[in-house]
């Protein structure tokens, strides 16, 4: 691969106490051993072979400095010891030749003492020279660290695709030092979407057939590959939905395993911005389905009504004889029909209020809402249901205000009721009180009904859950609920000591 110019925060082996950076010196450590042990030899001979006044152990002193370019501690400390025995070695042979004085032993001990000076000085410098490359090396890697850090801060967000590669793009080229970057998926050879350019008014290659050097990466090369003499780096990250996307570096001052940490630290993040895609695709999916499912309610809630007030409209004129009279049987079917249509017409409201809750809409303004008068609207409109039924209504309403809509709220107060009036035994007694609680206006319905089957409680409120007491068509007391939430209250179900159903619907009470 062609050299490219080094970055200052690219990486560096970590250097030992005991070890100088290679850099320092062209010799090998074997070679520079060598040859200090050659000069410590040949001083020696020299100094052993010329008169004990010339003390010419005391250049032992130059190998010892000469190893700190680049021998290992241990060694330093062998030739340390070495000089020091060379001196000993030289002092005796001259003293036995040349019966040297006290001034010949004076200087000997000089000279030892300088080899030692030397030696220690050699040391220190080598650890000095030691923390200064593990201070290089340090400052490298936070410099590589912060670059990193500030590639992940650039990209990280919930961004699609498309806004991630425009970052990548031109952090990429922050770190790297590039003239330009470009980043684009590779479509049959031409460059194409998502595409981002740094600078982003630079020339770029989208919708360009890209050459073959470009495409291929050679064999045995890594993740980042260079073509072009060496001016244009080259890497891919994998998409799991796409074609791969191409990075191009135009002359980056970043080394090669500086740009591959790079890669791999934006191909985690780039799978991570394709889990964003496909969740804001299906949630489109699902917000167009739901929209079409709303619209359907609408529509059906809507044409169910108009035919049946118009059937009901008729079948009350034949009851009251606007079409003669009719025998008894035919009588009693258009009172069932008038029944049925009732039902259908209570379903197509409930339909309406489930679309518009689900679909958080929220028209008509909020205003203050005695809610005696509508729980005594609703007991008014269920008393012939439940003389048909022979339950009776036992009620203690105090006066109480809360905010919220009329209407949905005297659907709530009428689906309690008419669960309890559905599941009462006949004869049964349906106990209706409201009052104030701590805040709160509280509706209680009690009713004498078989009361909800084991298990069931935790679905109760739900959609469609029909059977036993809060049965029917499955949407009655998921709309209280909702209708309770909507106005910041709740709604709850009891079962008392004496077998008794207890529905409750709390709400805020109006604040002055």
């Amino acid at each position: 691969m062609p050299v490219v110019r080094a970055n200052p925060i690219s990486p560096a082996e970590p250097v030992p106490v005991s070890e100088v950076p290679a850099t320092v010196f062209p010799l090998s450590e074997r070679a520079l051993l060598g040859l200090c042990l050659g000069l410590i030899l040949l001083i020696t001979l020299v100094d052993i072979l010329t008169p004990a006044s010339l003390v010419v152990g005391t250049l032992l002193s130059a190998p010892i400095a000469l190893a700190a370019l680049g021998v290992s501690r241990l060694w330093t400390l062998r030739l340390i010891g070495l000089v020091l025995a060379g001196n000993v070695l030289a002092a005796v042979c001259n003293g036995l030749r040349d019966s040297a004085d006290v001034a010949d032993l004076v200087n000997r001990v000089v000279s030892m003492l300088a080899a030692l000076l030397v030696g220690v000085l050699t040391l220190r410098a080598r650890e000095a020279s030691a923390r200064a490359a593990r201070l290089t090396e340090e400052r490298r890697r936070l410099g590589r660290e912060r670059a990193l850090r500030a590639l992940v801060e650039a990209v990280s967000g919930p961004f699609g695709q498309g806004e991630f590669v425009v970052r990548a793009a031109q952090a990429l080229r922050d770190l790297s030092g590039a003239e330009r970057v470009e980043i684009g998926s590779v479509d049959r050879a031409v460059l194409a979407a998502p595409h981002g350019l740094s600078p982003e008014h630079g020339p770029g290659r989208l919708g360009m057939r890209l050459p073959l050097e470009v495409l291929a990466r050679p064999a045995g090369t890594g993740r980042v590959w260079a073509t072009g003499g060496g001016d244009l780096l080259l890497a891919r990250l994998s998409r799991p939905h796409g074609d791969d996307l191409l990075l191009l570096l135009t002359r980056p001052t970043a080394a090669p395993d500086v740009l591959e940490e790079a890669v791999l630290t934006l191909q985690p993040l780039l799978d991570r911005t394709a889990l964003l895609d496909d969740l804001q695709l299906r949630q489109t999916q699902l917000q167009e389905r739901g929209e079409l499912m709303q619209d359907l309610v609408y529509a059906l809630s809507h044409d169910l009504r108009t035919p049946l007030m118009a059937n009901t409209m008729n079948m009350r004129l034949a009851l009251k004889g606007a079409y003669g009279p009719l025998p008894e049987d035919y009588l009693s079917t258009l009172r069932h029909g008038l029944d049925a249509n009732a039902a259908l017409l209570a379903l197509a409201d409930q339909l309406l209020l489930v679309a518009k809750y689900e679909s958080g809409e929220q028209e008509d303004p909020v205003g203050s809402v005695a809610l005696r008068d509508v729980v005594l609207g609703a007991l008014s409109q269920l008393s012939a249901r439940a003389e048909e039924r022979g339950v009776s209504f036992e009620t203690g309403l105090d006066g109480v205000r809360v905010p919220g809509l009329t209407h949905d709220l005297r659907r709530a107060a009428q689906n309690l009721l008419e669960n309890a009036v559905r599941f009462s035994p006949p004869g049964g007694v349906v106990r209706v009180t409201l009052s104030a609680d701590d805040g709160e206006a509280v509706l209680r319905v009690l009713d004498q009904g078989p009361g909800i089957a084991p298990g069931r409680e935790a679905t109760l409120f739900q959609r469609f859950r029909a059977g036993g007491a809060g049965g029917g068509t499955g949407l009655g007391l998921y709309l209280t609920r909702r209708i309770a939430e909507a106005h910041r209250g709740r709604v709850t179900y009891t079962r008392t000591a004496a077998a008794q159903s207890v529905f409750s619907l709390w709400l805020p009470l109006e604040t002055p």
